[in-house]
This record gives structure tokens, sequence and C-alpha cells, in this order.
């Protein structure tokens, strides 16, 4: 989950609220239904009550009878759901509708006034509601107290209410789908923010850009200014240490040529076998110190440079064609636009680097290629669906053992530490390749070895680094 999108994480949060607040809301409806309809139904019951109490007449032996029916023809019908019944000295006086069963009856209050009867049940085990009532009767209907209830089946009420609950379902359904719209809605303007903060560090890392700048959310700002600042504390650093490289380099030439110096006078001596070890020693130090002049020189030009890769290709390959080793080859050059195999590629591909880097990563490939090569030496370029250049030197030599391969991919790897006959001085190419934000891989292609190098292409004319 911490690896989710934040937007989909607070979006499902946003609806799962939803849903359970309208759940929520919808039980809430629906005890506030349940207790409406059952307040309209002792309403109702009550009106029936004082029905029956205004038809209620004494017959000629002095018990007493309803004068006329009620108008509910659920009275009449056995079991109909409506019922009332008189409790009376001489006995009990019932509807129809109760056919061969009375209404339990809790104990009598002692005094008059209408009481519900919220949670009693029939003999055959159906919820009822009632309103139970005691009076006296006026002298003409005999002066007695009489105990009235009037009840109806809870069913129906139930049934009321499963139906506001299956009507209300929809508009609930229909509210949630519309919350949850406008929860994503307010999400999706809400983090617009960082979508933004986001386009400008792709754009800093391309090389479009150089800070993140102002112009953000008051929430943002102390992020990008934080950022900005670190940006300028690394560049600061990493001037430095380029500078120190640099210098450290440089510094190292003097000593070195001294050294060779020494190494002359020592084989005009007569100690050849010594001289020729400076001489190898000299060798090494000077590899490390052109590799780190190479690897300050990328660093500084990374981001502003562009060359013309069909330029340059013809260069090198016009250059090692002239050799001894180049001239026995035939060598095949195929330049292709993306996606539209051809000899020539229309507008140039224009790598981020610059031509004199270039041309020496690719002499590097070449020479090598050209080195084990038997007849034939293929270069070819193209731009990749990516919009990165790659460029691909092939040959039908012997290729390379598997493992040195496998050493070479890993961090850390240098190919200038196989064996010295192995003929590929690869480690400065490769630290061009990478400080311009390329990378390079070799792979066996039986017969022979393809060195794969790929670049980022340089911003066209009118793309120039944002000032900031």
């Amino acid at each position: 989950m911490t690896r989710a999108s934040l937007r989909l994480r607070l979006a499902l949060a946003g609806a799962i609220a939803i849903c359970l607040g309208l759940a929520l809301a919808g039980w809430g409806l629906m005890l506030l239904f349940s207790a409406h309809v059952e307040r309209r139904a002792v309403g109702e019951l009550e009106t029936h009550l004082d029905q029956v109490l205004g038809a209620l007449a004494q017959s000629p032996d002095g018990a007493l009878t309803l004068d006329n029916q009620l108008a509910d023809p659920r009275f009449q019908q056995p079991y109909g759901g409506l019922y009332w019944q008189i409790e009376t000295r001489r006995g009990i006086l019932r509807s129809r509708s109760l056919w061969d069963w009375q209404l339990p009856l809790p104990a009598l209050s002692p005094t008059d006034g209408l009481v519900v009867l919220d949670n009693f049940a029939a003999p055959d085990g159906r919820r009822l509601l009632g309103v139970e009532r005691r009076v006296v009767l006026p002298p003409s209907l005999g002066g007695e107290g009489v105990t009235l209830v009037l009840a109806m089946d809870r069913t129906a009420l139930s049934k009321a209410t499963r139906a506001f609950g299956e009507d209300l379902l929809p508009y609930l359904a229909l509210l949630a789908v519309a919350l949850i719209a406008a929860g994503w809605l307010q999400l999706s303007i809400g983090l617009r923010p960082l979508g933004e903060l986001a386009r400008r560090l792709t754009a800093i890392r391309t090389g479009d850009a150089s800070r993140l700048g102002g112009n953000l959310p008051r929430e943002v700002r102390p992020l990008a200014t934080d950022f900005d600042a670190l940006l300028t504390e690394r560049e600061t650093q990493m001037q430095a240490a380029r500078q120190r490289a640099g210098d450290l380099a440089h510094g190292l030439k003097t000593p070195l040529q001294a050294l060779l110096g020494e190494s002359q006078r020592l084989r005009q001596a007569g100690q050849a076998p010594i001289a020729q070890s400076i001489d190898q020693i000299v060798d090494r130090m000077r590899e490390h110190v052109d590799r780190e002049l190479t690897r300050t020189r990328v660093a500084s030009r990374a981001g502003a440079a562009g060359s013309d890769v069909t330029a340059v290709i013809a260069q090198v390959v016009d250059v090692i064609e002239r050799t001894p080793t180049g001239a026995r080859l035939d060598w095949d050059i195929s330049i292709a636009e993306p996606g539209k195999p051809g000899p020539i590629a229309s507008p140039p591909m224009q790598a981020a680097l610059d031509p004199a880097d270039l041309a020496e990563a690719l002499g590097t490939l070449l020479e090598n290629a050209a080195r084990y090569a038997h007849r034939r030496v293929g270069i070819s370029a193209r731009i990749t669906p990516t919009g990165a250049i790659e460029i691909e030197a092939r040959d039908d030599g012997p290729g390379l053992p598997e493992s040195a391969l496998t050493d070479l991919l890993d961090r850390g790897a240098r190919l200038d530490q196989q064996s010295r006959n192995t003929g590929l001085g690869l480690a400065i190419c490769r630290d061009i390749t990478e400080g311009a934000g390329g990378s390079l891989m070799l792979e066996n292609t039986h017969p022979g070895l393809c060195a794969r190098l790929t670049l980022p292409a340089a911003r066209p004319p009118g793309q120039a680094r944002r000032p900031d």
C-alpha cells in the first residue's frame, strides 16, 4: 500500500468514508421513518379507539355492545391485522378479526389515560402495536370501568419501512457516485501542484531546467525552496570536486613527465629493465589521469553540448579506413530515422555530447572492432522510440568470453582490468558515455561482438535550457 498512488489511496479512503457515511445516514433515515410510521399508526389506533367508544351501546339485558360496526374492513376479516378488544365485568368483547383468540393484556394502569403497548405479541406469535385506555362509562351505559385495547399487526409497518428503504437505496447509491466523483475531482485539483512539481523535477533531470522555481502553492513552496537550495549546494560541491580532480590530474602530469625522463636516463645507463618497468607504471598512471580529465571535461559540458552523429561517424570511419588495420576491411554504415530504415537520417541525429568526446568514444569502439574483425565492420545509428540515440559497432571477429561481458555489466567493473591481450580499452569510452547520461553494452553476436552505445538526444535549438 505504501507504493500505491497517493491519489488512489486518498480516493479509496474518501470512497470508503462516503459509503460508510451514507450507509449510516440511510440507517438513521430508516429509523426515523420507522418511528414516524409508528407514530402515525398510534394516531390511527387512537382514532379507532375513539370510534369504538362512540359506538358503545347497552343492550336490554345490560350488556355492552357496539351499536354499529367500524368502517375499516380489517376489523371484520379474521386475522385481518387490525383488532379491538373491550374488557368488562361481564367478560370480553372483541372484533371479528380476533376470531378465536384474545389480546394478551399487561397489568392495568391504575390511572386513566392512553397507554401505548409497544412490545407485545398475539397468541400466534406475531408482533403487535397497540394502545390501551381505561375509561369509566357514563350512567347511560352502566357507569362501570372498562379497558379498551386497539392493536394492529406490525407486519404492515415493517413492509412500509422496507419499501421506504428500497426506494431510498437507489438515491443513496446515486449520491455516493456523485460524492465520489466530486471527491476525485477535488483530489485532481488539489494534487495538481504535485503534478507540476513532478514535471519540473523531470525538466531538471533532463536538463531543460536547473531549478524548480517559484509560482507554486503556499503549501508546496517551502519544499521547492529547500530543494533548489539543495541543488545549489550540490552543484557547488560537484564543481569544487571536479575542479580538484582536474587540478590533481594536471598536477600529476609534470611528475609523470619527470619519471619518463628518469626512465630514459636509466635506459641510456644500461638499466633497460628498470626503465621499462617505470614506463609501464607511468603508462598506467597516465591512463588514470587521462580518464579523470575526460570525466571532468564531459561533466562540465553535460546538458549543453550537441553533435551530429552522422558527421562524427563519417569522420571517425574515414580516419580508421586510412590505417593499415582499417584499410583491409569492408565498412558498412547504416544511419536510419525512427522506424524508417535507410542510409541517411533527416534531420541529422543530434546527440547530447560534445563532438570531440563522441569522436573519442566512437574511435575506441571502431578501433577495437577493426582490430579483431576478420573481413567486415558494421556501424549503425538510429533513434529509439524513447527518443535516445543508439549506435552499434559490429565485427565478425572471435567475440569475448561470456565472463568478460558479465564483469563489464557489474557496477564498478572496468574493461582495462581484463588481461592485456584482450585488446579492449573501453574504460574512457564508458566514462564518456555515462558522463553524458548514456550507457555502453557489449554482447556476442556469433560471430563477432556488438558494442552498443546509447546516448541522450540533444535538445532542439528552440528548447534551450530555461533560465531560473
